[in-house]
C-alpha cells in the first residue's frame, strides 16, 4: 500500500509516469523502505494506463465490497439454563459501567470546563 500511495503522490506532484526512483525517494523520505519487487510490479500493472482511469476502476470495484459492520445478536438462553445466563448479562453491565468510569479519568479534565 505504501508503494501506491508513493507512486499516486508521485502523481500528484506532476511527474505522469513516476520511475522507480522516485517512488523510492518518496519512501525515504519519510523512513519507509519496499522491496524493488513489489514497486516493479506495481510500474509493471500501472504502465501505459491512465491514472484516473484506475482509480475510477478501483472505485467500482470497491463499490460492490459490502463495508458495513455486523449487528451483534444476543443469544437467547437454553431451555432450563436461564439462571446462567442472567449473571452473565450483570458482568456485562458491570463492564461498561467501568470503562465509562476508567475514560473519564484518564483524560485528567473535563471538556465542559
Amino acid at each position: 500500500m505504501k508503494v501506491v500511495a508513493a507512486f499516486l503522490l508521485s502523481v500528484l506532484g506532476g511527474k505522469a509516469s513516476p520511475t522507480a526512483e522516485d517512488i523510492k525517494d518518496i519512501l525515504g523520505s519519510v523512513g519507509a523502505e519496499a522491496s524493488d519487487e513489489e514497486i516493479q510490479l506495481l510500474l509493471k500493472e500501472v504502465s501505459g494506463k491512465d491514472i484516473t482511469e484506475l482509480i475510477a476502476a478501483g472505485r467500482e470495484k470497491l463499490a460492490s465490497v459490502p463495508s458495513g459492520g455486523g449487528v451483534a445478536v444476543a443469544a437467547a438462553p437454553a431451555a432450563g439454563g436461564g439462571g446462567a445466563a442472567a449473571p452473565a448479562a450483570e458482568e456485562k453491565k458491570e463492564e461498561k459501567k467501568e470503562e465509562k468510569e476508567e475514560s473519564d479519568d484518564d483524560m485528567g479534565f473535563s471538556l465542559f470546563d
